[in-house]
This record gives structure tokens, C-alpha cells and sequence, in this order.
């Protein structure tokens, strides 16, 4: 009997233990997790719209404005003129270049005009009986004749008879002869047609120059045009007489340049125009590299944002109540930087650095406010 009674008592005890302990377990509730925010921090910006010009970059290489290729069109051995026919000579407007010698044609130039000088004299005492009318004019030009210098223009005949009386003795004929002549004896100096710089030189002093040889070339400095491909979807935008920034290729200087010329042509493989833009610096030199600028439209109540900041090409992240919305906009023109849109308010809040991750509704803090609550919170610690 006792031993029963114990083991009832046992028996008792272990369930009883057992439901007690699942009270207690059960009378436990698990604390709920903290859920941590997070909340990125982003830099903004308030939009202003404002009149936004659309700016449309070309490139190209600098080249002189006037250009001459030398070449000879008579023979003869290439004297000194006192400068060295070399690259980079300078030289000043009508300045001798080339100076052939020209001893030998000189003196058939000079025989060519004793002889019309002998076949005017042998006509004079025809004329003081014939034409007494003429006479004076033809016995002025027999006095100032030069046979050092260009011969100088007949007199005009008085009549028909006296033209007819000239004619006959061919002295108009041995006039445009000497003519002839004394234009190809002017050829054998070559003068600076203005001032310049000579770029390329193919022959030197004591050398041998035979007809139709090439020389050198020879430019203007100071004055240069530079040669731009602009896509043909602004061909409507360009003007004549805009004016243009240029720079060189660090950037580091910048030129004022003004379009002169835009072709009427769009070159079909790379639908470009070719636009010529007028630069004047004598600092600048044949051969540069150069950016232009050319201010082709100004968009009115329009913005200009990075390129990065667009989502779904036509969407913004803005921020509105402590968090990312996306809003709809117009972009116009994209660059390889920018882009310029339309269809912001102003006063709207817009990230003005891509976020990472960044989605609709994402919680962020600017810059400002977060700024702001550090500074207030160790103000509470000093003061604490």
C-alpha cells in the first residue's frame, strides 16, 4: 500500500511539473524586433528655371585664312634677296621673296623698246605734215621716254586717219609686244602679295629654278579659319556672324571667333555641315587644335542637370516629404555631360547626385537637415 501511494504521488508530481511548465512558457511573451531605419543622406538642389542656351560643341585644326602656294613661271638661277628663303621667314606686304636672275631677258626687254623708240622717231616728220594735230602729243611722249622704266601707254590717235597711219607702221604691234615682255620680266620677282610667314620653302639661294617648279607656301598670320562638322539637325539654327568661344586643347586659353561661312551641302555618309568659324589672334598658329562653341538656341523656362540624374529617360528623383518621388520631365537636348529639361516648377526639391539603390519612396535626409540635428544633438551633449 505504501509503496502505491508513493508511486501515485510520483506520478502526480511529474505531471504536474509538466503543465506548470507549460504555463510559465507559455506566460512568456518574445519582445518584438526594432526594425532599424534606414535613411540615406542626399544632396539636393531647388530648381530656378531660367533661359538655358543650348550649346553645341565642334572641333577642328586652325588654318590660315590666306594661303599661296609659290610656284615659278620663268627659269633662272635664285639670287639673294638679303633674307634667307627659309620656314618661318617673315615678310612684309610687297617684300621681295625670290629674285631670279634676269640679266639676259632684261636686255631683250631693252632691245624691244629701242626698237619701238627708233619706229616712233622714223614716223615724227609724217606726223608734223600729215596729222600737225598729233604731232605735239607724240613729241611729248618722245620726250619722256624711259627706257629703264615701263613703257607707258601710247597717245591716243586724234582721228581714225591718224589710227590707220599708226597701225600701218606697226608701232601698236611692238607696243603690246614690250608689253608682253615686261610682264614676264616681273615674273622673275616673286614680292609678298601681304605680310606673313613662309611655312614651307623647296629651294635655296644659288639654286637653279626652272618653270613651273613649286617654291614654297607662304601665309597670313593673325587671321585663321577653323573648319567644324555640326550635325545637320541644327543646320536651322546656325547663323552667319555668330559669335563663337573657342579654346585650345587644355582649355587653358580661349578665343573669341565669329562664323563666316556654312555649307549648303550635308555630307551624306556623316550628315554633318561643314561650318566655318573666323578667328583673329596673332597668337595662334596654323595647325592647332581648337573647340568651338557655338550657341545654337536658347530654351526658355528650362534647367540644364547632369545626364546621370534622368531615370527611364524621362523621369527625376525629387524629394517630397522626407522621401524620393519620381516626376516626369521634358528633356531637350542632351550633351555629352548634360542634359536640359523642361517641366520641373520651380521651388521643387531634386537630388542633384545619383543615389545608389535609389527607389520611389526611399527615406532620405538632406544634407542640411542632417547637418543641422548633429549639430543640435552636440549642442544637448555640451550643455548636458
Amino acid at each position: 500500500m505504501r509503496k502505491a501511494i508513493l508511486t501515485i504521488l510520483a506520478v502526480i508530481i511529474i505531471i504536474g511539473a509538466y503543465f506548470g511548465s507549460q504555463m510559465i512558457a507559455d506566460s512568456k511573451t518574445a519582445p518584438k524586433p526594432i526594425v532599424k531605419k534606414d535613411v540615406k543622406i542626399v544632396v539636393t538642389d531647388t530648381i530656378q528655371n531660367t533661359t538655358v542656351p543650348i550649346i553645341i560643341p565642334a572641333n577642328g585644326i586652325l588654318q590660315a585664312k590666306k594661303r599661296v602656294e609659290l610656284y615659278a613661271e620663268v627659269s633662272g638661277v635664285f639670287n639673294s634677296t638679303g633674307k634667307l628663303f627659309r620656314k618661318g621667314q617673315e615678310y612684309g606686304a610687297g617684300q621681295t621673296m625670290i629674285s631670279m636672275d634676269n640679266r639676259e631677258f632684261y636686255a631683250q626687254v631693252q632691245s624691244a623698246r629701242s626698237n619701238l623708240n627708233n619706229q616712233i622717231t622714223a614716223i615724227m616728220p609724217d606726223l608734223r605734215l600729215d596729222y600737225p594735230d598729233s604731232f605735239e602729243q607724240w613729241q611729248s611722249y618722245l620726250s619722256n621716254w624711259n627706257s629703264n622704266a615701263s613703257t607707258p601707254a601710247l597717245p591716243t590717235a586724234v582721228n581714225e586717219q591718224e589710227k590707220y597711219f599708226i597701225t600701218g607702221r606697226n608701232i601698236y604691234t611692238t607696243y603690246y609686244n614690250i608689253k608682253n615682255l615686261e610682264s614676264r620680266l616681273s615674273k622673275y620677282r616673286i614680292t609678298a602679295p601681304f605680310k606673313g610667314v613662309l611655312t614651307e620653302a623647296m629651294v635655296t639661294e644659288g639654286t637653279l629654278i626652272r618653270s613651273g617648279q613649286q617654291l614654297g607656301e607662304f601665309i597670313q598670320t593673325g587671321s585663321y579659319e577653323l573648319q567644324v562638322a555640326i550635325s545637320a539637325d541644327f543646320a536651322d539654327l546656325l547663323k552667319v556672324g555668330e559669335e563663337v568661344e573657342l579654346k585650345n586643347i587644355s582649355s587653358l586659353k580661349s578665343y573669341k571667333g565669329k562664323v563666316t561661312r556654312i555649307n549648303g551641302k550635308v555630307d551624306q555618309a556623316s550628315q554633318t555641315i561643314t561650318t566655318v568659324i573666323e578667328v583673329n589672334n596673332d597668337s595662334l598658329k596654323e595647325g592647332m587644335y581648337l573647340t568651338a562653341n557655338l550657341d545654337a538656341q536658347q530654351i526658355e523656362d528650362a534647367v540644364e542637370l547632369d545626364r546621370s540624374l534622368i531615370q527611364n529617360e524621362n523621369q527625376l528623383f525629387a524629394v517630397k516629404d522626407g522621401k524620393l518621388d519620381l516626376i516626369t520631365v521634358q528633356p531637350i537636348h542632351y550633351s555629352d555631360k548634360t542634359v536640359v529639361v523642361k517641366g520641373i516648377k520651380d521651388g521643387t526639391v531634386i537630388i542633384s547626385q545619383s543615389v545608389p539603390g535609389a527607389y520611389q519612396g526611399m527615406i532620405v535626409e538632406t544634407e542640411e537637415t542632417a547637418s543641422k540635428a548633429s549639430n543640435d544633438e552636440l549642442d544637448s551633449k555640451k550643455a548636458a
